[in-house]
């Protein structure tokens, strides 16, 4: 797998899978799941996201339509606090990934939207309903 621009860890890789830190089970070691394993060390490890309060594949009911978020992250209150959207390291983050992860927080109303391909990370908070700042820095859990 290609290297990222994120901590390394020490992930179990056997046969074609890769071990979900969160799930607790092993997974296809696609190149999108590489990029959220490594995002999910990077949340829980580097900046203290609590494993308890972290969902992954989480189901969104959009309209009729069931989708999956990537990573997400409760508050306290069991609301959704931060939502991450994983994509291979192979696929530039554009305005259709942006769509993506709005349309999934039209549901979830997340205080904080994340996207990245493991090279490229962005971060944004939201000031006011549908408007959002990106931020430089992904903020430690404790400071939210």
């Amino acid at each position: 797998m290609q290297p990222l621009k994120l901590p390394e860890f020490d992930c179990r890789i056997e046969d074609n899978q890769i071990f979900c830190i969160v799930r607790k089970k092993w997974v296809a070691l696609i190149p999108e799941e590489w990029v959220r394993q490594h995002f999910l060390n990077l949340l829980i490890s580097h900046l203290g996201y609590p494993k308890g309060l972290t969902r992954v594949e989480h189901t969104i009911s959009y309209f009729k339509n069931k989708k999956r978020s990537d990573i997400v992250i409760l508050n306290q209150e069991g609301n959704v606090h931060l939502l991450v959207e994983c994509k291979s390291s192979k696929i530039k983050i554009n305005q259709n990934i942006m769509k993506q992860i709005a349309e999934y927080n039209k549901m979830l109303n997340a205080k904080y939207l994340a996207i990245t391909n493991g090279l490229t990370h962005y971060i944004f908070e939201q000031k006011e309903t549908d408007r959002f700042e990106q931020l430089a820095n992904f903020p430690l859990y404790k400071a939210i």
